[in-house]
C-alpha cells in the first residue's frame, strides 16, 4: 500500500489527499445535521447537548476552512501561501494586540510592527534567505522596537508595554511564518512537494489538539497548573502527544522522512503544541480573556489566534529540528 502510495505522482497524490479530507469533512458534517434533525424531536436532550454540538459545529467549520485554505496555498504555490499567511499573521497581531491594552505612545511602535517587520519577515521567507529569516525577528526586531518605543519620550511601564508587543511579533508573526518556510526547504529529491511538509504539520498539531480535548474531558483531572488552566494534565498532553506522533507516523509517505524520523518530528511538533497551548491560556488569563476574539464564550465564538496559536509554536520547532537533522542549506539558492 506504502509502495503503491509513494509511487503515485505528485499530483495524484495531492488529488488523493483532498479526496480523502473533505470526504471525511464531509461525512462529519452529513452525520452531524442527521444527528440535529434527530435531537429536534427531543427537546431534552437538544437543551442537554446544545454547547457540546456548538462547539463541535464551530470546530468542523474551523476544519472546513482550514481545508479550504490548504487547497488555496496549495494551487497558489509558494508565493500565495506566503501571502496567506502573512494575512494570518496580521490579523493574529491585531487581535493580540487589541486585548493588551496598549497606550497612545506605542502607536509609532506598533505601525513599525504591522507595516515593517512582519512584511520584511514574510518577504525574507518568500525569497528563501533562511540565515536572515531566522535571526531577523528575534535580535534586529527585538532591538528595534524599544529603540522607536523610547524615541516615543513615555516611560511608564515602558518594559511591560515594550514585552507584550515583542511577544505578540514572536508569536503572530516569527512563530507562524515558520509555517510557509516548510514549502521552500529544499529537500534532495522532494523538489515540489514542499506542501506535504505544511500539510503534515497541520495534521499532526490537529490531531493532538483533537486527542488532548477529549482526554480532557473523558480523564480524571490532575492540572499540573491550577491558576493557569484547570483542563491542562500531564496525561492529557501525553495523550495528545502520542496521537499526534502516530498522525505524523501514517503520514509518512507524503514527506521525505522513513517512519521513524517521521514519529520523531511529529513528536516533537505535537509536544512543542500542547505546551504553547498552555502558554497561550496563561497569557489569555493574563489579559482577563476567555477567547482571543474577545467574545462571548455562549456563542461559541473565537478568533484566530485561538485557532492558529499552536501552529505559532509548532511549526519552528518542526522547521528548525528538520533543517538540523537533514543539514539542509539555509542560506539562499
Amino acid at each position: 500500500m506504502v509502495s503503491w502510495l509513494k509511487q503515485l505522482t505528485t499530483s495524484e497524490q495531492v488529488a488523493l489527499l483532498f479526496v480523502v479530507l473533505f470526504g471525511f469533512l464531509t461525512l462529519l458534517t452529513v452525520g452531524l445535521f442527521l444527528n440535529s434533525l434527530r435531537e429536534r424531536a427531543d427537546e431534552d436532550a437538544r437543551l442537554a447537548s446544545q454547547l457540546t454540538w456548538e462547539r463541535v459545529r464551530r470546530d468542523l467549520r474551523a476544519a472546513w476552512i482550514g481545508g479550504c485554505m490548504f487547497w488555496v496555498a496549495w494551487i497558489s504555490g509558494p508565493l500565495g501561501a506566503t501571502l496567506l499567511f502573512a494575512l494570518f499573521s496580521f490579523l493574529a497581531l491585531r487581535e493580540f494586540i487589541t486585548l493588551m491594552h496598549t497606550q497612545r505612545s506605542d502607536h509609532r511602535t506598533l505601525i513599525v510592527a504591522f507595516f515593517v517587520l512582519l512584511p520584511v519577515q514574510y518577504m525574507i521567507c518568500g525569497t528563501r534567505f533562511f540565515d536572515l529569516f531566522t535571526v531577523f525577528l528575534p535580535v534586529y526586531g527585538f532591538l528595534v522596537l524599544p529603540i522607536v518605543s523610547a524615541l516615543a519620550d513615555d516611560p511608564r511601564n515602558y518594559l511591560e508595554r515594550n514585552a507584550k508587543i515583542q511577544w505578540g511579533v514572536m508569536v503572530c508573526v516569527y512563530g507562524l511564518s515558520h509555517a510557509p518556510a516548510l514549502l521552500l526547504l529544499d529537500f534532495p529529491g522532494y523538489t515540489g512537494r514542499g506542501a506535504f511538509l505544511l500539510f503534515f504539520l497541520v495534521m499532526v498539531v490537529a490531531a493532538s489538539q483533537i486527542a488532548q480535548e477529549i482526554a480532557t474531558r473523558t480523564l480524571r483531572r490532575r492540572p499540573v497548573a491550577r491558576h493557569i488552566s484547570r483542563s491542562f494534565s500531564m496525561r492529557a498532553w501525553w495523550i495528545g502527544t502520542l496521537t499526534g506522533s502516530l498522525a505524523g507516523l501514517l503520514l509518512f509517505w507524503i514527506t521525505p522522512f522513513k517512519a521513524g524520523q517521521a514519529l520523531a518530528m511529529a513528536f516533537l511538533t505535537a509536544a512543542a503544541a500542547g505546551f504553547g497551548g498552555l502558554v497561550m491560556k496563561a497569557l489569555k488569563k493574563d489579559a482577563g480573556v476567555l477567547y482571543w476574539g474577545n467574545r462571548s464564550s455562549i456563542t461559541g465564538a473565537v478568533g484566530l489566534l485561538d485557532r492558529i496559536a499552536m501552529l505559532c509554536f509548532a511549526a519552528p520547532v518542526l522547521f528548525h529540528s528538520v533543517r538540523w537533522y537533514f543539514q539542509l542549506p539555509l542560506g539562499h539558492r
